[in-house]
């Protein structure tokens, strides 16, 4: 079976082509700038028209769609149904959910007949038990809004859960592991026995860890005295909320790129500088709280685009975590390229940069459900 997986973002398009059942990478590729000048595509549909004339004979289509509600946390096919709950959780994941309802328009459109299928960020986070989901709202917002912890990056963290005991020759259910997914987007899940058992990120793809342009945890009261004081409608909010929050707003560095705040706080940005200690702070927390639940730590994991690269990022994160047993080896960490080990020897918890394959995850999902 020849599965196509696409990472939509808002203007570019990476895919790849994948066979099944031996897993053989068939074609990658990126489209970046789409329907801005010169870009590579004038529109969406032409740039998956483009990416189906390169691929040739394609099986099925596996979508990493983020957000459709607690009916679908897992693989399904693409219907009516999981349409209608995408577009009705639009509002939690607006950077995520209408790119991804129009790329399978789009796909549907040019190709009627491909199996279209949908592997759900939140599916891997369903073993979180009630007890760590639960919000302290009232009943009918939990039954029939579907108010509670979510969690995201499922495909990732998944992997993550797979890898690790994989490299360190340890059975999953022996180990207690925490999975960092840092990038433009950042969560944290803890992993005990192979199964998610926590995660940072909440109801939205908003909470947790500070991300790019997100502004992670927020008392929402905090939300509605702005709301109130400049006059905001809700909309309006969430535009700002989306946009101009997380290390972008703390360093007031557009975008909030990792790379231009590293290289801003080294020419001396304080603002930058915060950026960076916040971000490391709220991480270093989490795995505390996240070792706390488990009842101890035995593997730390980074993965994502900081979590691959920067090196330095890392040191912030594990300097002070040495009360857990974790001893980063300097040289390990500053000439890490994954898949790799980056604690001493003798640390007490194992410490590795993880190469993220998401699409090898939603492409096995894809294989099961329809294979």
């Amino acid at each position: 079976m020849r599965v196509l997986v696409p990472n939509l973002g808002s203007t570019s398009l990476k895919f790849k082509l994948l066979q099944f059942p031996d897993e053989r990478q068939l074609g990658a590729g990126r489209m970046q700038r789409i329907g801005r000048p010169g870009g590579d595509a004038p529109s969406y549909r032409e740039a998956i028209r483009g990416v189906l004339g390169a691929v040739g004979a394609v099986d099925a289509v596996g979508f990493k769609a983020v957000h459709a509600g607690p009916r679908y946390r897992g693989t399904f096919r693409v219907d009516a149904a999981l349409l209608s709950a995408l577009e009705e959780y639009e509002p939690a994941a607006p950077l995520h959910n209408g790119i991804y309802l129009e790329g399978i328009r789009e796909f549907r459109a040019l190709r009627p007949r491909l199996e279209l299928v949908a592997v759900l960020e939140t599916g891997f986070h369903e073993t979180v038990p009630e007890w760590a989901a639960a919000y302290g709202v009232p009943a009918e917002w939990r039954s029939e809004h579907g108010i509670r912890r979510y969690g995201f990056h499922g495909a990732s963290h998944r992997w993550i859960g797979e890898r690790v005991p994989a490299l360190l020759g340890i059975e999953a259910a022996a180990l207690r592991t925490v999975s960092c997914h840092l990038g433009g987007s950042s969560s944290i899940c803890a992993i005990r026995d192979g199964r998610s058992c926590d995660i940072s990120m909440g109801f939205s793809p908003q909470t947790g860890v500070e991300n790019a342009t997100r502004h992670g945890d927020l008392d929402p009261f905090a939300v509605l005295f702005l709301m109130d004081r400049l006059g905001l409608s809700t909309g309006q909010m969430r535009d700002r909320l989306v946009g101009e929050g997380g290390l972008a707003g703390l360093s007031g560095i557009p975008g909030g790129d990792v790379r231009d705040i590293e290289a801003a706080a080294a020419a001396g940005d304080s603002a930058a500088e915060l950026a960076l200690s916040v971000f490391a702070y709220q991480v270093r927390k989490t795995i505390g709280a996240f070792a706390a639940a488990m009842g101890g730590l035995d593997a730390l994991a980074f993965t994502g685009g900081i979590g691959e690269n920067s090196a330095a990022v890392r040191q912030r994160i594990c300097s002070r975590l040495g009360f857990l047993g974790i001893d980063l080896d300097p040289e390990k960490n500053a000439s890490a390229v994954p898949d790799c080990l980056i604690a001493r020897r003798g640390s007490g918890v194992a410490c590795l940069v993880l190469g993220a394959q998401e699409e090898l995850v939603v492409g096995r999902e894809v294989y099961r459900l329809l294979g």
